[in-house]
């Protein structure tokens, strides 16, 4: 007979909601490969959510009330996951921050910004200051410390692997002031240094293209579909239609290719980070 016992869902919400789906499961005599017939899953995936390890995504969840008959029980569970960790982020942008936790692998092309993964707090302060101005101070610091938990993917040593182009502007056109623009270039030099990720600066003369108009954000996953993601300040669009990724992956190799090598990358954002901190830096 199925036991609730086998699982501590004391924890939080995903320990909870996992540890009753696989009481449900069990209950039904239903193994993981039968629960998941008719979605887009695979057994690990959804093994990693019964231990905890894992939010449910929505429409798996619609999909497991559906089988187990458990009357949108946990859908109302994602949704309270939803509503708690959606704190800070824009509605548009909680599914990416939500795959982000997933990611196998993450690529960026950053034309106007540095990433949010990568921005400091000062740098972050600046940014929401400025796309929204009449935010309080309390809400503020919500979109900051959001940013801020995001970035903490970064902080296993492994996974995602993470890359970033980036335009020579956002180096030498500074929203901050040069102490502070010191500290962001050192803390992403600090990043690549320690084999965490990879940056390449596409210089100003480098390949002009309508799309390098456009931040291009691109997520690939152990067992689920790539996802691709662009915004501006107060929108955002996820895509996963394979023919238009494709498209813009082709489009961000171009990018990547014409961008200047990653150790001379960093030799120039090292350069610009002591010459804000020694107040040489000239735009």
């Amino acid at each position: 007979m199925a036991t609730r016992k086998e699982i501590d869902g004391s924890e939080g919400v995903p320990q909870f909601y996992g540890s009753e789906l696989r009481f449900k499961r069990e209950q039904a005599g239903l193994t993981l490969e039968r629960l998941l017939d008719g979605s887009y899953y695979g057994i690990t995936y959804l093994s990693e959510i019964e231990r905890g390890y894992r939010r449910m995504p929505m429409d798996l969840a619609q999909h497991v009330d559906r089988v187990l008959g458990t009357d949108g029980f946990f859908e109302r569970r994602c949704e309270d996951v939803r509503k708690a960790k959606s704190k800070g982020h824009a509605a548009y942008f909680f599914q990416v921050a939500e795959a982000e936790l997933r990611a196998r692998t993450i690529n960026h092309w950053s034309n106007a910004l540095f990433p949010g993964l990568l921005q400091t707090k000062p740098y972050a302060h600046s940014v929401i200051r400025s796309a929204h101005p009449l935010d309080t101070p309390e809400e503020v610091e919500a979109k900051i410390e959001a940013r801020m938990r995001r970035a903490r993917i970064l902080d296993d040593p492994k996974k995602p692997e993470y890359w970033a182009v980036m335009h020579e502007s956002l180096v030498h056109q500074p929203i901050i002031p040069p102490e502070e623009m010191a500290e962001q270039l050192e803390h992403i030099a600090a990043l690549v240094r320690s084999g965490r990720i990879v940056t390449q600066i596409l210089q100003w003369n480098g390949p002009t293209r309508p799309f390098t108009e456009l931040p291009l954000f691109f997520m690939d996953f152990d067992d689920e579909p790539p996802l691709l993601y662009t915004e501006g300040p107060y929108h955002g669009q996820t895509i996963d239609d394979p023919s238009v990724l494709m498209k813009y992956r082709k489009a961000y190799d171009r990018l990547r290719a014409a961008a200047l090598p990653p150790e001379v990358s960093l030799a120039l954002i090292e350069k610009a980070a002591e010459e804000y901190r020694n107040g040489q830096h000239r735009s």
